[in-house]
């Protein structure tokens, strides 16, 4: 299981339609980017109450990246 499957995984946990949800990799010289794409309707999930939802979520990806020694990791958070 790489990131991406990985953060997949976990925001697809979060929201009421799974199907929706679209996690993209771009890399930037050392420094990879994870973008989650979630409906505006869900985006209330991820975020959570106060964001800690999305602080948690932050958390366990760039644990992961730790784990498994990669470079930088940013996580963006994007509604559609």
């Amino acid at each position: 299981m790489n990131i991406v499957e990985y953060t997949e995984f976990l925001v697809k946990s979060l929201v009421e339609d799974p199907d929706m949800i679209k996690v993209e990799e771009f890399k930037e010289d050392e420094n990879t980017i994870i973008e989650v794409m979630v409906p505006e309707a869900d985006m209330k999930y991820v975020i959570g109450k106060a964001g800690k939802n999305a602080h948690a979520l932050r958390t366990l990806v760039y644990a992961y990246a730790y784990i498994h020694k990669m470079h930088k990791i940013k996580l963006n958070i994007e509604a559609f």
